[in-house]
């Protein structure tokens, strides 16, 4: 099992989410997330005093079994693209474990409903 922390621009979320879906890669979690890298945001001056210049995101978390890993980054890497700085980023790591809390099933069939 591995899993993919992808940070997105929040553009393309839902563009992002409908092609998971698509792959049936079903359930995952995101978050707001705020950085810098490359990409500079104009500051907003406002009476005074100016915004951060932080760039917001969104970071999709997505553990997968290993035989979904290729299609998930390529799905990953073609809908979230823009072309422009401050498309993001993509991070895999191994997973050891996982279990599903109801069923008490653990490794690859926690990650997916049976049919």
């Amino acid at each position: 099992m591995k899993k993919i922390e992808a940070i997105i621009r929040r553009a393309k979320f839902e563009e992002v989410k409908a092609a998971l879906h698509d792959i049936d890669i079903d359930f995952f979690t995101y978050t707001e997330t705020f950085g810098v890298g490359n990409e500079r945001k104009r500051k907003n001056v406002f009476r005074g005093s100016s915004d951060t210049d932080f760039i917001s995101r969104l970071t999709l978390s997505i553990v997968v079994r290993d035989i979904n890993l290729k299609k998930t980054v390529d799905c990953l890497l073609e809908k979230a693209y823009t072309g422009e700085v401050g498309d993001g980023k993509i991070f895999v790591s191994p997973i050891e474990e996982s279990y599903r809390i109801r069923t008490k099933e653990s490794g690859d069939e926690s990650l997916y409903m049976k049919e």
